[in-house]
C-alpha cells in the first residue's frame, strides 16, 4: 500500500511537469518586476473580425506573436523587437505593433510560415529604459 502512495505522488508531481514541457500553456519569462507572457500561433485561428481590427492577415501560412508585458502586476507598455530565424538559420525581423484594448497593452508581429518547422524567437524587451532579451523556440505547422 506505501508503495502505492509513493507511486501516486510522484506520478502526480511528474504529470505537471510533463505536462507543461508539452503543451507549455503559460509561456512567460520572468525578469524581477516583469513578467513577459508570449505565444505564436497560426493567424487562420483568429476570428476574422478579431483579425480586422488589428491589421493582421488571417492564413494558414501567417503566424502570429503575441507579446504582453507586466510590470508590477499591471500591464506596461514596452518596446519590443526581434527576429524570427528557421532551422537553417534564415532570419527575418518581427514589426511589432502595439494593441490596447480595455486596459491591457499587447505587441503582436505576424510572419511566414512556409512549412511545418521549430522556429527561435529572439526578442528583445525594453521597459522603463530597462532591456530584456527572450529567444524561445516554436513548432508550427503551416494550416494548423
Amino acid at each position: 500500500m506505501r508503495r502505492l502512495a509513493l507511486f501516486l505522488f510522484s506520478l502526480c508531481l511528474a504529470l505537471p511537469v510533463l505536462a507543461a514541457d508539452a503543451a507549455r500553456p503559460e509561456r512567460k519569462e520572468v525578469f524581477g518586476d516583469v513578467t513577459v507572457h508570449y505565444s505564436a500561433f497560426t493567424s487562420s485561428l483568429l476570428q476574422p473580425d478579431i483579425a480586422a481590427a488589428t491589421g493582421l492577415t488571417r492564413s494558414k501560412n501567417q503566424g502570429v506573436l503575441n507579446i504582453a508585458v507586466i510590470k508590477a502586476n499591471k500591464p506596461a507598455m514596452a518596446v519590443v523587437s526581434g527576429t524570427v530565424k528557421d532551422l537553417t538559420g534564415r532570419a527575418s525581423p518581427l514589426s511589432f505593433k502595439q494593441i490596447t484594448d480595455q486596459g491591457a497593452v499587447y505587441y503582436i508581429a505576424q510572419f511566414k510560415i512556409e512549412q511545418a518547422d521549430t522556429l527561435t524567437f529572439d526578442l528583445n524587451i525594453e521597459t522603463g529604459g530597462i532591456s530584456h532579451s527572450l529567444s524561445f523556440n516554436q513548432d508550427v505547422f503551416p494550416g494548423e
